[in-house]
């Protein structure tokens, strides 16, 4: 097997991989909304798996072990402010829209579990791909009509599930509302 397929199936591993985790991401958040009877609870966990995914493990790859198989060649490995500052905007982005994912589930209730997400995970793709178009990585050359069409298809595909979203018995039940609800830590449910 040459090396440009080896690349090619170890892209396909990290996208199942990322497939995976973010297609059980919602529900298990949403278990967990349950479970905690609070949204931002859930959310505290949540940002507490970022912390221990994104900062502690870097951490131990960078300044521990030394090693850090992303280095990119031709260029000095730096802790720039603006630069750090870039990554910062990545995470409070995708932060924000966890919280916002979050939030939906908390207003729609089990039955959002079914169309949020497909709205969501359609949405973004085709935001995300615009963005690089036209501002982040600039295209030389537009790519063919075929694949606009695709991304057509997907905004197509989101307007279906959320026009037709299940009516079912969960769909009827009434959201809990967002409201200033704090009760004490350690007090006994």
């Amino acid at each position: 097997m040459g090396k440009k397929m080896e690349t090619q199936y170890l892209i396909l591993l990290f996208i199942a991989g990322a497939a995976l985790s973010w297609g059980l991401y919602v529900p298990m958040v949403h278990n967990a909304t349950l479970a905690l009877k609070s949204s931002l609870r859930a959310f505290l966990f949540v940002g507490i798996a970022y912390f221990v995914t994104a900062v502690l493990i870097p951490v131990l790859f960078v300044f521990l072990l030394k090693w850090d198989p992303t280095i990119k060649p031709g260029g000095a490995v730096n802790f720039d402010f603006w630069n750090c500052l870039l990554g910062f905007a990545g995470g409070t982005l995708g932060a924000t829209g966890a919280l916002c994912i979050i939030f939906a589930g908390a207003v729609g209730g089990k039955a959002a579990m079914v169309y949020v997400p497909p709205l969501v995970f359609a949405g973004a793709p085709i935001i995300n791909t615009l963005a690089v178009l036209i501002y982040f990585h600039p295209a030389k050359e537009f790519p063919k009509w075929q694949f606009f069409l695709g991304l057509i298809m997907a905004a197509c595909g989101a307007a279906l599930v959320m026009f037709y979203k299940p009516e079912g018995d969960a769909a009827h039940a009434p959201a809990p509302k967002l409201e200033a609800n704090v009760a004490p830590a350690s007090g006994s449910h």
